[in-house]
């Protein structure tokens, strides 16, 4: 890639935003399409100065806060924040992800088996999913939570629309979200820094303010809220625990809060048995 190609992308979609779209007149003496590198400078909170060296490719580490601004002024979609990241992580000679251990122990895995039909999973500091119970797959499958590779809590929450449908206290659960991410890039996991990093250029302001604002340690226990298009709304209650590992994993087990939603777990391993069958 050239040392240019981030400064050729964001001159790109500069010269793509109609002044009138950011509350700027046309005007009639403007001799390139779009905004100014000042208009959006400007807008951006960013200096001109600053602008320029990106644009230019003078400077091969912009800032992730510059990069998020510069997303939301320019108004970039969800795929164009996504290859601004990567770009800005090429450019800087940084990876986009990281190699760590992304397995469970034998006794974990054999742990959950014990654990069927609840819902509960094994997670890492970053959120990414390492097992799961087929309790929970029954739980979370409609949530596209499970389609990624790996699955990632932080990043379903902040990036899936199908998550607000998922969790009616949508806003609390990514509050607990963030909140957890950030304590783990407070201890100095690089991991969670760089998805951090990630999430503030492609989640944009959702996850930037909660992510900025959240000092306090998640909750280890506590009921959630999930709805299911099979057997409705249910009320989980939690336990989350510390699994003795150098990655610092973490075992989170669902148990039913009230007798309507183990029925409604039971009636949905009822179906899904009879639907294997």
């Amino acid at each position: 890639m050239s040392e240019t190609e981030l400064g050729t992308f964001l001159r790109a979609h500069r010269e793509a935003v109609p002044p009138a779209a950011v509350g700027l007149p046309n005007g009639t003496r403007r001799r390139t399409p779009g905004l100014r590198r000042a208009e959006l400078a400007t807008l951006a909170g960013v200096s001109v100065d600053y602008l320029t060296r990106i644009e230019q490719g003078r400077d091969r580490s912009p800032s992730t806060q510059v990069l998020a601004a510069l997303a939301e002024t320019l108004g970039l979609s969800h795929d164009e924040r996504i290859h601004l990241y990567r770009l800005a992580k090429t450019m800087s000679g940084g990876a986009c992800d990281g190699a760590r251990a992304m397995t469970v122990r034998p006794t974990v895995r054999a742990l959950l088996d014990q654990l069927e039909p609840a819902p509960a999973l094994v997670a890492n500091r970053t959120g990414d999913l390492l097992a799961w119970t087929a309790g929970f797959a029954r739980l979370a499958g409609p949530t596209g939570l499970l389609e990624a590779t790996p699955p990632n809590l932080v990043r379903h929450t902040f990036t899936d629309p199908r998550a607000h449908d998922a969790h009616p206290d949508w806003d609390t659960v990514a509050g607990e979200r963030a909140a957890a991410l950030r304590a783990a890039a407070a201890l100095g996991d690089p991991h969670s820094a760089l998805l951090a990093e990630e999430l503030t250029i492609i989640a944009g302001e959702p996850f930037r303010d909660r992510f900025e604002g959240s000092a306090a340690l998640p909750a280890r226990t506590g009921v959630e809220r999930w709805t299911h298009p099979e057997v409705g709304e249910l009320r989980l209650a939690y336990e989350s625990l510390d699994l003795p590992d150098p990655d610092e994993q973490r075992l989170v087990v669902y148990l039913a809060a009230d007798e309507a939603t183990a029925a409604a777990l039971d009636r949905l391993t009822t179906h899904q048995a009879s639907t294997v069958r």
